[in-house]
């Protein structure tokens, strides 16, 4: 997502931020660049000129030229707008109003453009995240086995749909699906409409009268992101003739650019309730503006990586392996499950590109040969040891090195580079147990906050953070990335992990 608009601003503001002083023509130029950044991206013109000028404004006179950092000052302003455009007024993103059981969601968009999937992963986030049970129906009578695509949907992701009846128009099922939602005691109900196209005035009016009959609580269109410009467009046309509450955008995770997101607030007034982010049920984020505008600047997303962090790793397993750190101990096991850890929040190239200022050194791993694969066939060799080969590494010699090799399908050399990696880690998780639970907290501290190290406000910051369980144990605590040194606690790739590459 973002990532052209994303690799050209960077490029930008490295020239901006080496520069000791900048004279008003140097912040003009560089806005130029950024002005022809945002219109390659497809952000609409209008938009385009606007942010420029607020940029520009903020950034004249003595604040920025006699600046101490002068070069910080414009990104700073550039990402403060960025997050007002994708924002509006209100600087808040806003969440789903379903408060009043059943509470009615519609659907709407053109076709192809995603509803039906995005109404499944909604349902599996209300029902997963926000503990409600959720009824689905599908309003689409044109598409052939459109209702049986949804009722599919519901299955897999366990929440309920509405039995099928043929024949049925689409004001009937709503009223079905209002009634049914009611005596079942469901907290939501969802319905997706048929796609149409802008021009079709008959399902316009269909969606219309199914508005009027269960007058929904929130009304979402859904908008490929890939089709640039051209959403914007369809969501003042929408919202003319329906009244939208907020926007989902679709295949955000093929777009290099991305500048659907950040036109549609600024013209439409709507906010973007979500991103969906691939073809899986959980591929569905919340359009967070600030984090958005961080990843578009290259300065990281680490609450989002946080949370992932998270999702991914339980309190109790977290804890337990933080205990294991601590007294030193580091086996194959430990290593297995940070390598599915890193497979299961996006994978390296993932990860990195939510730590601040890792993007760049995530282009020089993929150009080096590393990828996700490399870790798969690392999980492969460990998986093909014996229980007493994982618990103590030791053990392994040349011939129990040989079959290991043989059933993961692998050379023995890399084997030898995995054992390598993981005495490493195991020497540092001996390093770090040694110093005790507060001088691992500044150690790790010193790596995030640089050579300098951390003020006492930002210690006391991170303090409270991690004290009130919002960062699991796992992340940072023991100085890296899940648990996982070297990534974010010392600034780099985990040792060892740059000994692999692709097979020449």
């Amino acid at each position: 997502m973002f990532e052209n608009l994303s690799d050209r601003l960077s490029g930008v503001f490295d020239r901006l931020t080496k520069q000791g002083a900048l004279s008003e023509d140097d912040v003009k130029t560089a806005l130029r660049e950024v002005r022809v950044a945002l219109l390659e991206a497809d952000v609409s013109l209008p938009v385009a000129r606007d942010f420029i000028k607020a940029v520009q404004e903020k950034a004249a006179g003595q604040s920025v030229t006699k600046s101490v950092t002068p070069g910080q000052q414009v990104v700073k302003i550039v990402h403060d707008e960025l997050v007002h455009v994708l924002a509006g007024d209100e600087g808040e993103i806003g969440s789903l109003k379903i408060d009043n059981a059943p509470a009615p969601i519609l659907m709407v968009g053109l076709q192809g453009g995603g509803k039906t999937t995005t109404a499944g992963k909604l349902a599996k986030r209300l029902k997963e995240k926000n503990g409600k049970r959720v009824l689905l129906a599908s309003l689409d009578i044109y598409r052939p086995a459109a209702q049986q695509q949804l009722a599919i949907l519901g299955t897999q992701i366990g929440v309920d749909t509405l039995p099928i009846v043929a024949g049925e128009s689409a004001v009937q099922i709503a009223k079905r699906a209002k009634q049914q939602a009611t005596m079942g005691g469901y907290d939501v109900y969802m319905l997706d409409t048929a796609g149409r196209l802008q021009i079709d005035e008959t399902l316009m009016k269909e969606v219309e009268d199914v508005r009027d009959v269960v007058n929904p609580r929130e009304t979402l269109l859904v908008v490929d992101g890939l089709t640039g410009q051209v959403a914007v467009e369809v969501a003042e046309e929408f919202d003319a003739k329906i009244g939208i509450s907020g926007v989902v955008l679709t295949r955000m995770d093929g777009d290099g650019r991305g500048g659907a997101a950040l036109s549609m607030r600024a013209i439409t007034g709507k906010p973007i309730k979500f991103v969906g982010l691939g073809e899986k049920m959980d591929a569905l984020e919340e359009f967070h503006p600030e984090r958005i505008a961080g990843r578009i600047l290259g300065m990281g997303d680490i609450v989002s990586l946080v949370e992932k962090a998270q999702e991914t790793i339980e309190a109790e397993q977290a804890e337990r392996m933080m205990k294991r750190f601590q007294k030193g101990q580091f086996n194959m096991n430990d290593l297995k499950m940070q390598l599915n850890q890193m497979l299961q929040m996006g994978g390296m190239e993932g990860i990195m590109g939510m730590m601040p200022g890792m993007k760049k050194m995530a282009k020089q791993v993929e150009e080096s040969g590393f990828d996700d694969s490399i870790l798969r066939r690392q999980i492969a060799l460990i998986n093909s040891m014996t229980k007493k080969e994982r618990a103590n590494p030791q053990l392994l010699q040349a011939s129990r090195k040989k079959r290991i090799a043989q059933g993961a399908g692998l050379e023995v050399s890399e084997l030898n580079k995995l054992m390598k990696m993981h005495r490493q880690m195991s020497d540092m998780m001996k390093k770090m147990g040694k110093m005790g639970k507060g001088g691992m907290m500044k150690q790790a501290m010193k790596g995030m906050f640089g050579k300098g190290g951390p003020s006492q406000a930002e210690i006391e910051a991170a303090q409270k953070q991690m004290a009130g369980g919002k960062m699991p144990a796992g992340l940072g605590g023991a100085g890296g990335l899940g648990g996982f040194p070297g990534l974010g606690g010392g600034g780099g790739l985990p040792p060892g992990l740059t000994g692999f590459g692709k097979k020449k």
